[in-house]
């Protein structure tokens, strides 16, 4: 499994790839260095995510879930609502104004996860934060 970091600020996460969604994980691999920014989800609950628009990474669904645990960061590749990431820091249901989505869980966060919450409410309380996805050296 490859790993990635994710610093937010001071803040820095390391998460290992899902075996189970190979094509999201090749494709989001030869991506990083990713930057965007992180807002607060509307429809899901407890979760950050990173809306993309029309952008296609060429995949389509494997591993997806309505259902992430804290931790998980799934890929919705499009159709019902834009392209996102989302992150999940507690309870969450991946859903938008259309009703119900699933996205494909393709990084779970192994390290820092105690910090998520923290992060969760800094985007809630203070707005958008910058987050950065690297490659780690194996």
């Amino acid at each position: 499994m490859a790993r990635v970091r994710l610093t937010v600020g001071d803040m820095q996460f390391v998460a290992e790839t899902h075996p189970e969604a190979p094509d999201t994980v090749a494709a989001f691999l030869k991506m990083l260095p990713f930057r965007q920014q992180l807002i607060h989800v509307k429809w899901s609950g407890e979760g950050i995510w990173v809306p993309l628009g029309e952008f296609k990474l060429g995949v389509g669904f494997e591993n997806h879930t309505s259902h992430p645990s804290v931790g998980d960061i799934l890929f919705y590749p499009g159709g019902y609502s834009e392209t996102e990431i989302i992150l999940a820091y507690g309870a969450c249901s991946f859903s938008s104004k259309l009703g119900q989505l699933a996205g494909n869980h393709f990084l779970t966060i192994v390290e820092g996860k105690e910090q998520l919450g923290t992060l969760g409410r800094k985007v809630l309380w203070e707005g958008a934060q910058d987050v950065l996805f690297e490659a780690m050296a194996t």
